[in-house]
């Protein structure tokens, strides 16, 4: 996946698409509190189902980077989308200011914190190997002074879930879940207290052996929330579900949830099956069904939904959410998906 690239350049327009009918009904029907997006939106091969051509052929990828998300953020069904660049850089409070005066008012970003935060070692930015230890792993001040504060401050309103996502962890780390787990949960305590109680703060993993009940409930401790991740390392969602208690119709939190990868696929493979990302090659109906039936239970307690799926999740993420939100307006509506 390509990062979102930065803001300035040629002032072109990026026109939205004209989305069937069909679409826009369902955009009516699908619950309020239901926010369903991508990872990222610079893709040329959404070319007429979230952008319309522009000089009768598609934008190109820094075009869109640059001047679609305005266009993105007038689907009817696009309500949120994962700003996934931060993972890789942090973002002045300028730079999210600037992505939060594109969007509508309802809108909100999914916000990655950045890797230097969540991952245990530094990697070399060719390989990804491992090069050392990374001295600013779970460093809350660091995060909160470079991510936390500048995110909040410049998408306001507009901020949705800020999502720590941690890669896997190693054989080093995952020698004493106990302790890590209460590493990242102290970690995220102390984020906590820097933001208002209403803030979202996420926690995603790579490591099956955390998706347990006693994560959950350290980060329960920490007024965060499980993350649950699509993801061919990861159990299905509804196990994971299950093993949060995010599956209960008591749970008092969110749902948030990243559609990230088709099982069986590694991201370059998918990418090379999938390409140019404009139709759904290999559709996964049981993740499908199974957010779909969380998404409905969680929207119908008064609590908030937010799911952004990938384009190596299905093909083509714009079309994986239509699916997703007729899935889960039949639901809502008494009928099984």
């Amino acid at each position: 996946m390509s990062p979102q690239l930065p803001l300035f350049g040629d002032a072109d327009t990026i026109d939205p698409a004209d989305v069937p009918a069909e679409i826009r009904r369902l955009g009516t029907e699908l619950p309020q509190r239901v926010r369903l997006g991508t990872s990222s939106w610079s893709f040329p091969g959404w070319t007429g189902l979230v952008f319309a051509a522009r000089s009768g052929r598609p934008a190109g990828e820094q075009a869109l980077a640059r001047h679609g998300l305005s266009a993105y953020a007038a689907h009817p069904l696009l309500r949120t989308v994962s700003l996934d660049r931060t993972f890789y850089a942090p973002l002045t409070r300028d730079e999210f200011a600037t992505y939060a005066t594109q969007v509508p008012e309802s809108f909100r970003f999914v916000v990655k914190a950045p890797a230097a935060f969540t991952d245990p070692v530094i990697r070399n930015p060719g390989s990804g190997a491992a090069s050392g230890d990374n001295p600013s792993f779970l460093d809350a001040s660091a995060a909160a002074a470079v991510f936390v504060e500048p995110a909040i401050a410049g998408l306001g309103t507009r901020c949705g879930p800020l999502v720590f996502q941690f890669p896997p962890l190693g054989r080093r780390q995952l020698a004493d879940v106990p302790r890590i787990t209460a590493r990242i949960a102290a970690f995220m305590a102390a984020l906590r207290y820097r933001v208002a109680a209403d803030l979202t703060l996420a926690v995603e993993i790579r490591d099956p052996e955390l998706a347990s009940p006693a994560f959950a409930a350290g980060l329960g401790d920490a007024s965060a929330t499980p993350c649950l991740a699509a993801h061919a390392r990861m159990p299905p969602v509804a196990d994971q579900a299950a093993a949060f208690g995010l599956d209960h119709d008591d749970c008092p939190l969110p749902l948030v949830a990243r559609w990230n990868l088709h099982a069986g696929h590694g991201y370059e493979q998918a990418k090379q099956a999938y390409f140019p990302f404009d139709r759904l090659v290999e559709e996964d109906v049981p993740t499908r069904r199974s957010l779909a039936r969380l998404a409905a239970r969680t929207a119908a307690g008064g609590r908030e939904v937010f799911i952004t799926i990938n384009n190596k999740a299905e093909g083509s993420a714009p079309l994986s959410v239509v699916k997703l939100a007729a899935a889960i307006t039949e639901i809502s509506a008494g009928h099984e998906a």
